[in-house]
């Protein structure tokens, strides 16, 4: 998620009252989302985002406690990685790849940050484990500053599967380049729309959560489905029938905002307002009496929450973009955002193998793409990852015989495509063998671990939906 990247206090001076940016109009947030969130042209790099829970190596069933996980937080940060390192919230661990021109460059570069990484924490009687959410139940959150106290208010209002997300969850995030402006096989277009279909898919064949009780009972990646109605809207996808920037735009717009820093209270000062989305906050800074006037959220009338906000910034809407949880996040190339956390130390290299070559490969995209179009009619009204077809994903895994059919030939189309884009053996092999155990016998990494009180304990008191 980046939590620990995207804080607008991060790069502030320390002391003294901040500077006041210019505030910015209803025009200039839609032209600056549209300009940010597809960057298109030839596909040509690959990246990904591994997060992994910290456990102890002869007991990873316990907590490790706090201080055992600041010491292996200040231990990997010291090392000389070329991924991108942070924290998140419950201690997991985050591994950025920086964007590679081929998919040897982007495994070779992360394992052989995870083998340092995993060195330092060994010498340390610990280690990393690969699971959508944390199997050892409620997990105290480690990061501590007044904007995780403000994000964790706001989310504490949809029920506890807020607490379960930022604190007890994990994920093999993969992005891949938006495509051509222009329409045709690579077109962003078709791989926005794509991107949506299969990510089902995904969610089906790499589910790696089960759940034990609660809502999320028997669910094969209850991960999913604590995201799925973790929000009323910031999780959803936009629209896939509009046009790509048009609807992303419009979306992160109307959802609501989740904090607002002050930028004359100090570094600590942080609101939480109530049902206001961004822009309810841009028409209430622009109202002649600065007060709003309506909007999405009805939050910026006379007397609405808005109105009492300073006027919103670029920079409010730059952080506010990356408070939005959608399966698939435009960030000028597209993150697939749907994929549990994989066991063991190179299960994570699979879900980056697939989804590269079921995108990167001409003629693995277009099998991957007639897959899609096959799944549209059982996808439903809704928006993922709430329709019938997410759910059932989430819910049965590969059980359901529809999104075994997919995967199936997904993943053939992947191992053919691999040795064309020059993947080593081991790559080719992992797949090929992730086929073999998993994907053509139905089955799903969560059929290897028993279920965990995780999911329960996230849903104890229920999740909005």
């Amino acid at each position: 998620m980046h939590q620990d990247s995207t804080d607008p206090s991060a790069a502030r001076p320390p002391g003294g009252p901040d500077p006041a940016p210019s505030p910015i109009t209803e025009e200039g947030a839609e032209d600056l989302v549209r300009g940010i969130c597809f960057k298109t042209g030839p596909p040509r790099v690959l990246g990904a985002e591994l997060e992994w829970l910290v456990v102890e190596a002869e007991r990873p069933g316990e907590l490790v406690p706090p201080e055992r996980l600041n010491a292996a937080h200040d231990a990997a940060r010291t090392l000389p990685l070329r991924s991108g390192f942070s924290i998140e919230p419950g201690g997991q661990m985050e591994l950025s790849s920086a964007p590679a021109s081929s998919l040897t460059e982007c495994l070779d570069g992360l394992r052989a940050d995870l083998a340092a990484v995993r060195s330092a924490l060994g010498s340390m009687g610990l280690g990393l484990q690969g699971s959508g959410c944390d199997p050892r139940g409620a997990v105290p959150r480690l990061v501590a500053s007044p904007r995780y106290d403000a994000m964790e208010s706001y989310l504490d209002r949809s029920g506890p599967g807020g607490r379960a997300m930022m604190r007890a969850s994990a994920s093999v995030q993969v992005c891949v380049d938006a495509g051509f402006e222009e329409p045709g096989p690579f077109g962003h277009g078709r791989r926005w729309r794509m991107a949506h279909l299969l990510g089902a898919v995904f969610v089906s064949a790499f589910a790696n959560s089960p759940g034990s009780s609660g809502r999320y009972a028997g669910w094969r990646c209850a991960r999913q489905g604590i995201w799925g109605d973790l929000d009323a809207r910031r999780t959803l996808a936009p629209p896939l029938d509009a046009e790509p920037r048009a609807a992303w735009a419009g979306h992160a717009l109307d959802t609501e905002v989740m904090c607002v820093r002050s930028h004359g209270g100090g570094r600590s000062a942080w609101a939480v307002p109530r049902g206001v989305t961004f822009r309810d906050w841009l028409r209430a800074a622009a109202a002649p009496d600065g007060r709003g006037s309506g909007g999405a959220g009805d939050g910026g009338g006379p007397a609405g929450p808005a109105a009492t906000l300073r006027p919103p910034t670029a920079e409010d809407l730059e952080y506010h973009l990356t408070t939005l949880f959608p399966p698939v996040r435009p960030r000028g190339h597209l993150e697939l955002r749907m994929i549990d956390a994989q066991p063991g130390d190179d299960g994570w290299l699979v879900p980056v193998a697939v989804v590269h070559a079921l995108f990167d490969d001409p003629e693995a995209s277009e099998t991957a793409y007639r897959v899609a179009k096959g799944l549209a009619d059982g996808y439903g009204p809704e928006a993922a990852p709430r329709n019938r077809l997410w759910r059932s994903a989430a819910r049965f895994g590969p059980a359901d015989p529809e999104l075994r059919a997919a995967a199936a030939v997904c993943f053939r189309a992947a191992v053919e495509a691999l040795p064309r884009l020059g993947a080593a053996t081991y790559v080719v092999d992992a797949v090929g063998g992730f086929a073999d155990r998993y994907v053509r016998r139905g089955r799903c990494p969560a059929d290897d671990r028993p279920p965990g009180p995780e999911a329960g304990a996230a849903a104890g008191t229920g999740v909005a939906r």
